[in-house]
């Protein structure tokens, strides 16, 4: 580690939770309405940027907070308790961040810092559907008299419609090399769709993105290779801090609505559901699954950040060691969190009545929405990967993507 390069290596947490929990608290009160009209976050967002949410990571000597990777999870864990819509409408940006922050000091590394200073948030443009094979990308950046041209289309771009730059993995046309390119978004070379129809996480800003000959800096195109190495496991933590935010909210639902219900049956075991052993058994139950699943993510978040200091270590071996736990701890937590907190979501109706599935209660989008995370990044193979690890000592899969399989007759 030189004396020059600063990390960001934590900050007082009391008084970082305490500069936003206020604004949590006001996405909080809007989330029912957000979901219920689906109406995208635009105007937390914009409290989230004013108060500078987009710079957790930066270091205080460089105008950010200075927090750690656990610190940043446990907020966004207390932001997806109030909303799990905007840690994932976030996820590019604060992937982003960590992506300049391993960067070697630069004058543009710099810029980019006073961006994300002065509210600039990033959004995402990674993933193509429709007919693409496994490990085609059809977004190309071609050189032009100003710098690059992009052209492409993408689905899942999350985070896209509240941003001012895309992060957009594309092909250079004259190499063939895997790239980054920052694209700002306030150009007519960039068409942003709300078209998001999943039925959970359904305001991401999430969608269909277009690029038509849209102008990309020189200096903003970067070679794949040389993203941060614990990229897969971050953004698998912002999915897994998210889940961990919903087992809490659930937990805050269930605890409020058997605590006002009136109304009780006939065979019950007292005569206010309050009191009721079989019912407070249940609640204590959600209670356990989602202290577990955010101890989890948080002692896996301890991971990403040895690996984040093993990075400046200067000891390649002690990084890819810590890179490889890293990894292997982020499948660990998504086993779990994946599992309980879906478990969670449902057995809350056992708690409560069936007036508690009236739509204008929004109870099921805890469910949807914990569903939804949980369908990226495949958990199936997660299991398998870690017990092969553990048996055989073969690494993790750190990078992998997604297509169409070789043609193949269907049976009949």
């Amino acid at each position: 580690m030189t004396d020059k390069h600063l990390i960001s290596t934590g900050t007082d947490y009391a008084q970082l939770a305490a500069r936003f929990r206020p604004i949590f608290s006001k996405i909080a009160a809007g989330a029912i309405d957000r979901e219920s009209t689906r109406s995208l976050p635009t105007e937390p967002i914009r409290w989230l940027k004013e108060a500078g949410f987009g710079t957790l990571r930066i270091p205080k000597e460089q105008g950010g907070y200075g927090a750690s990777l656990p610190q940043l999870f446990q907020l966004l864990i207390e932001l997806a308790e109030a909303d799990s819509n905007l840690p994932q409408a976030l996820r590019a940006h604060i992937a982003f961040v960590e992506d300049r922050l391993n960067a070697p000091d630069s004058p543009e590394r710099e810029q980019w810092f006073r961006r994300f200073i002065d509210g600039d948030i990033v959004g995402s443009g990674w993933t193509e559907i429709g007919e693409v094979k496994l490990g085609e990308v059809k977004t190309k950046v071609t050189p032009s008299e100003q710098g690059w041209r992009l052209d492409g289309e993408k689905f899942y771009s999350t985070g896209a419609l509240f941003a001012d730059w895309i992060d957009v993995f594309a092909q250079r046309s004259d190499t063939g090399g895997s790239v980054i390119a920052l694209v700002g978004t306030h150009q007519a070379g960039v068409l942003r769709e709300d078209d998001w129809d999943g039925f959970g996480q359904r305001t991401t800003g999430s969608g269909t993105t277009r690029f038509h000959h849209a102008q990309v800096a020189p200096e903003h195109v970067y070679d794949f290779a040389d993203r941060f190495r614990y990229q897969t496991a971050f953004y698998q933590h912002v999915l897994l801090a998210t889940l961990a935010g919903i087992g809490r909210a659930v937990q805050r639902d269930v605890a409020q609505g058997v605590r006002s219900r009136r109304r009780i049956y006939s065979h019950g075991n007292a005569d206010f559901a309050r009191d009721d052993a079989q019912i407070q058994q249940v609640v204590g139950q959600i209670g356990a699954w989602a202290f577990a699943v955010e101890a989890t993510v948080l002692r896996a978040a301890d991971s990403l950040q040895q690996a984040y200091e093993a990075h400046f270590s200067g000891d390649g071996q002690q990084e890819r060691q810590a890179n490889i736990l890293a990894e292997v701890d982020a499948d660990k937590a998504q086993v779990i969190a994946t599992q309980w907190v879906q478990r969670a979501a449902g057995e809350l109706f056992n708690a409560l009545g069936a007036s508690d599935t009236r739509a204008a209660k929004a109870l099921d989008r805890h469910w949807r929405n914990a569903r939804t995370l949980s369908s990226h990044n495949p958990v199936i193979y997660k299991a398998r990967i870690v017990g092969d690890y553990l048996i055989n000592g073969h690494e993790p899969t750190f990078i992998w993507q997604i297509g169409n399989g070789p043609d193949k007759p269907v049976p009949a």
